[in-house]
């Protein structure tokens, strides 16, 4: 679709891993279930590494079918072997440890991402830009569907502060 406002892989990154952040944080000490808020940021700042080599493919090209998407995990393995291939030997594994993620970081890290879509529909559709409405509202049922309680807290409340200008949340 066509953006009122460009985003790079690296801004996209660090909006995740904030977010992501916020959600560990929630999790772990609203809700009282365990969760690393660091490794969830590390987690996100890196979630989208493979991008450097295959570039971002839309997500209803990712998903449009089990074979497509085995293919693209197919590709993204690969750019993330090669990615790995070009560090010395000693960085390796802890640059592959955040590329593995156990369900629960998963989890947050694919939400997190959700989020940063829905709160980009929600500041395109502010600069008047009325193509991100209808994926604003389908990936808000993605939200809502996804039964994470993190982001249902999150969503009431966080997601109405940016709709706001810096005036308004300053007063």
């Amino acid at each position: 679709m066509r953006n009122s406002a460009a985003e790079n892989v690296q801004e996209h990154s660090h909006m995740v891993a904030v977010i992501a952040h916020a959600l560990a944080v929630i999790r772990r000490d609203v809700f009282s279930s365990a969760a690393d808020p660091g490794m969830a940021a590390a987690h996100a700042l890196f979630h989208d590494s493979a991008e450097i080599f295959t570039g971002d493919l839309p997500t209803p090209v990712k998903y449009f079918s089990d074979e497509m998407k085995a293919a693209y995990n197919s590709v993204e393995g690969a750019a993330l072997n090669k990615l790995l291939g070009s560090l010395p030997c000693e960085l390796k594994k802890d640059y592959n440890d955040l590329f593995i993620y156990t369900d629960d970081e998963k989890k947050i890290i694919k939400t997190a991402d959700k989020l940063c879509a829905y709160i980009k529909c929600l500041e395109e559709e502010r600069n008047g830009n009325r193509e991100f409405s209808a994926a604003k509202e389908s990936i808000l049922g993605l939200i809502k569907d996804a039964d994470c309680e993190e982001a249902d807290y999150f969503l009431e409340n966080f997601i109405p502060s940016f709709g706001e200008t810096i005036d308004t949340l300053l007063n």
